[in-house]
């Protein structure tokens, strides 16, 4: 699992045997189940994730109705809103699939990035990234139709339907599962027509 973490960092720096050696050297690799729960609204965390392998979502529980607001596969990042703000989470983590992830916390990163300023620089690239990613995201959720974002998401994370069940996917775009469903229906008739 390391190899495809240090690929993964090679895109933003290059890596010395030394610094690799210390990636290894801190515990934070983990194997989670499929419907584990990384975090629960109304616990404190320290911890940031990234997914080397498997799926994880974000979701609210509203009126006792799950709310999924964001999908992580292979090779996303995630540091919890409770992390930054230091308060207890209003949402919940949990795994789609079994998953392989590397479970970090502040401490450990300040530690690393002191020893090794460059991990610093590769953190602030993809800050801004996500950060980009995020408000295009959210900009393209907010400004398109059920069946705008079905579509967009067809194209843009194919792998999302058939990883993750219909009631999340309907969740995170916004409709309930029977228009799902309906939408779905829709489409295919207009490709075959």
């Amino acid at each position: 699992m390391q190899d495809i973490l240090f690929d993964f960092i090679a895109k933003y720096i290059t890596l010395t045997d030394e610094e690799k050696n210390a990636i290894n050297s801190v515990d934070i690799f983990r194997s989670v189940k499929k419907g584990s729960i990384l975090l629960s609204k109304g616990q404190r965390s320290k911890n940031s994730y990234f997914v080397l392998k498997g799926c994880i979502r974000t979701y609210y529980i509203i009126d006792g109705e799950e709310k999924t607001t964001a999908f992580y596969t292979e090779m996303d990042a995630l540091t919890p809103h409770c992390v930054i703000n230091k308060a207890p989470s209003d949402y919940y983590i949990s795994c789609v699939e079994d998953t392989i992830l590397t479970v970090s916390n502040l401490d450990m990163e300040a530690e690393i990035n002191a020893k090794f300023p460059k991990f610093e620089i590769m953190c602030r690239k993809m800050s801004e990234e996500l950060l980009a990613k995020h408000q295009i995201d959210f900009d393209g959720f907010k400004t398109s139709s059920p069946e705008q974002r079905y579509l967009n998401l067809l194209q843009s994370r194919p792998d999302l339907l058939q990883r993750v069940p219909q009631h999340q996917l309907a969740s995170y775009l916004g409709i309930k599962p029977q228009s799902l469903s309906r939408l779905r229906a829709r489409i295919l008739e207009k490709d075959k027509g």
